[in-house]
């Protein structure tokens, strides 16, 4: 069990990417962070610089989420996604594609939100259409992004 908050990466096959992080909060409150838009355009965010503009949740099984990122020199990206499943304070499972499909389809995430001594291990899974789009993903440096979104977390996490 992870002893700090320290983003852990790991490849379990060839088209999947098992990252891992420890939060100080119990899962429900972890939970609504992933959840709530405004919450979610707190922290969600990437490198400095960068805003979430559009964030929509709508959490219910078949329900689907949207994510605009601006940075102040006026790049953006977007994401969409559907829910799958969804088990309140212990797991998402959902679809993602990106606006500009670098991945070469949808991914699915499986991500669990596990109590540990008041804390939160959350774990995502995320699968790729393929093992090049695997590793594309992994060299992106999305591991870096989303590590840097998590330290805001962090920070919504303590207020």
């Amino acid at each position: 069990m992870l002893l700090q908050n320290a983003l852990e990466v790991s490849t379990p096959n060839e088209r999947a990417i098992l990252i891992t992080r420890g939060f100080d909060a119990p899962p429900e409150r972890v939970f609504e962070c992933f959840t709530q838009p405004a919450l979610v355009s707190r922290w969600m965010l990437g490198p400095p610089g960068w805003t979430m503009p559009v964030c929509t949740v709508d959490l219910r099984v078949g329900g689907k989420y949207r994510f605009e990122w601006r940075s102040q020199d006026g790049a953006s990206m977007g994401m969409t996604g559907t829910f799958r499943e969804i088990v309140p304070n212990e797991k998402l499972v959902s679809t993602e594609i990106f606006d500009e499909d670098w991945t070469g389809g949808e991914a699915s995430v499986e991500l669990t939100f596990a109590e540990s001594k008041g804390r939160t291990i959350a774990t995502y899974l995320l699968t790729y259409s393929s093992p090049q789009a695997r590793d594309g993903a992994l060299a992106s440096g999305m591991a870096d992004g989303m590590e840097m979104g998590f330290k805001n977390l962090d920070e919504v996490l303590k207020g």
